[in-house]
């Protein structure tokens, strides 16, 4: 009987949608990856002595592994941030002011303030580090910064290529793994940008990150129209190039953030 149980816990926390996961494990080390070639040198040398050789690519996806934990449960608040439709840059500037609640937001400027006490124990940096790079990750996925009323799409069901699925999971796994390449790869693609790019990238606040991926969310709720929907060539024909800005712009400013630290 016991086994039963836990059979059915099991089963229940793999098929209840979760919000927790995003850009799934290719999606975050590619970001990883990119960010890992604008760190300073500085900053390169205090992450590798808090994460070891690692870094941050391998990195990337502790914070989805853990997840198995059901002490650590508390932490999936931390992935993402819900807005009502239809708002402004100015009105969730005015939101994110006052915020309080556990969200990825308020939890990214806690580990950010954190991360800068070199005081700190070596695990709890390690931890605090690893959830860092992953909450940026995060954000840079727009349906992490989307609605709370379908879980950020996760309950908004869709065909890809005939598959039943959903258009949280769309955008976590089902683009990136269709381009049919190794994150280092994916990375190595990606990643070409100007000096230009990367200072104006880096200067914006995460208000602005968090605006951009909530701009795009909004823009693929409203391409759906219909209950499974079918989604295939054309979905990823019109949509790659804004995968693959995110996937850029996420590893070029978890580098900034990450510099801003320890550079």
């Amino acid at each position: 009987m016991k086994s039963f149980f836990a059979f059915l816990l099991l089963a229940t926390c793999l098929f209840t949608p979760q919000r927790s996961a995003a850009w799934g494990m290719l999606g975050h080390r590619i970001t990883g990856q990119i960010a890992e070639s604008y760190l300073t040198p500085k900053a390169k040398k205090a992450i590798h002595a808090i994460l070891g050789d690692s870094m941050i690519a391998m990195s990337s996806n502790w914070a989805d592994f853990i997840k198995s934990d059901s002490t650590l449960r508390y932490l999936d608040r931390w992935h993402y941030i819900d807005f009502e439709d239809n708002i402004s840059y100015e009105a969730m500037q005015t939101y994110l002011n006052k915020d309080t609640v556990t969200d990825a937001y308020t939890q990214l400027q806690f580990l950010t303030a954190q991360l800068k006490n070199k005081k700190l124990p070596l695990d709890t940096q390690r931890f605090y580090l690893r959830m860092l790079i992953h909450i940026v990750e995060d954000l840079h996925q727009p349906m992490h910064v989307s609605r709370e009323a379908d879980l950020g799409g996760n309950k908004i069901k869709v065909l890809w290529f005939g598959e039943h699925t959903n258009l949280h999971s769309v955008w976590d796994e089902k683009l990136i793994a269709y381009q049919q390449l190794g994150y280092t790869e994916y990375a190595n693609v990606l990643n070409h940008t100007t000096k230009q790019q990367v200072k104006d990238w880096q200067q914006q606040p995460v208000s602005q990150w968090l605006f951009e991926s909530y701009t795009i969310a909004q823009q693929l709720y409203s391409e759906i129209i219909q209950p499974d929907q079918k989604l295939s060539y054309r979905y990823n024909f019109d949509h790659v190039a804004t995968l693959n800005q995110q996937l850029l712009k996420g590893g070029v400013q978890l580098a900034g953030l990450l510099n801003s630290i320890f550079g």
